[in-house]
Order: C-alpha cells, then structure tokens, then sequence
C-alpha cells in the first residue's frame, strides 16, 4: 500500500509528521505538503502560474516533498504521476475539529476529496483540540485513530465517491469510548 499523507497546515506543522508516523506501520509513505499554511483555503487548484515543487525534510529526518501550491495541488501532483501510484490520501492531523457545512472551506478536508474525485480513497483527520493556542498539542491519538481507520478501510473497502471526514476529540486513547459514523 502506498499512502500518500497531506495536510493544509504547512509540511513542517507536528499533526503531518504524527500521522506519517503512523502510517508507515501500514506501508510505503509519501508526505506531499504546502510549503505554508493554507487553512480555510477550500477547494482550489492553481492554474495561473507555475507550481514549484521542492524536497525536503521532516523533523523526524524523513524525506517529504512541498510545493508552493495548495493542499489540492499536492494531491493532484501526486495522482498526475510525480510520485508513483497512490493507493490511499490522508489529510491531516488539522488542530481543530472539522464539521458541519464548513467542511467544504477545509483545505485538509478538500485534500481527501481531490483524491476522491481522481478515484483514489481519501480520508481527512481533524482533532477536536481545546480551545486556544495550538502549540504543544499531542496528536498521538488522532494519529493512531487515523490508522484504525485506514486497516478498517484496507480490510473492509471504502465505496467510490466517499470521503471519510474523522474528527478526533483531544483524549487520551484509553479514554475513547470508541467511534461512531454520523
């Protein structure tokens, strides 16, 4: 399986490196990130000027590519064949919850749908923080949170057309009472 794990918040933002982590238990990953922080930026794609696309380094020392573009760039870049076939995109970890009808102005949410719409899975995780600033957050749960998921949907399927919005409330894991679709 290779996975390919985006965000909106920027390559270097701690919940991108917590859910790669992650992900690499599952199989071959492929970080692909905005070289800056897009949030609430929606579904958009850049189709005025060039995209410049860079290597780079993750504070774990993993290689990860950026590009000046948005989080649906990184997507479709990477579905377009800069990077071998993509089995899998996950969006995130997002600091803050994702929900209701503003779903559609969330660039780690639009991220999961670009891949969607190429028909590749998409899924985008969110963590339900407190209130306040967002330094220090621990995004170890979401994370593992996020791999549940992804085995269920290795093992179970995921219809085509379906994008997997996860938000995660900022709890240890031991105390999650378990998940709920909605």
């Amino acid at each position: 399986m290779h996975i390919l794990v985006t965000n909106d918040d920027g390559v270097g933002a701690p919940g991108i490196l917590a859910l790669a982590r992650e992900m690499r238990k599952l199989g071959r990953v492929t970080v692909f990130a905005p070289d800056r922080n897009w949030s609430v930026t929606g579904h958009i794609k850049t189709l005025d000027r060039p995209l410049r696309v860079r290597e780079t380094v993750l504070a774990d020392n993993s290689a990860a590519f950026t590009t000046d573009g948005a989080p649906s760039d990184c997507v479709a870049l990477a579905l377009l064949g800069l990077v071998e076939p993509i089995d899998l995109v996950i969006s995130g970890i997002n600091p803050n919850a994702n929900v209701s009808h503003d779903v559609t102005y969330s660039g780690t949410v639009t991220a999961a749908m670009e891949a969607v719409i190429s028909k590749v899975k998409g899924i985008a995780v969110s963590l339900d923080s407190p209130e306040g600033p967002k330094e220090g957050l621990d995004y170890g749960t979401a994370a593992v949170v996020a791999r549940h998921v992804v085995e269920q949907v290795i093992q179970s399927g995921l219809d085509q057309g379906i994008v997997l919005n996860v938000n995660v409330p900022y709890r240890k894991e031991s105390e999650l009472k378990g998940y709920r679709v909605t």
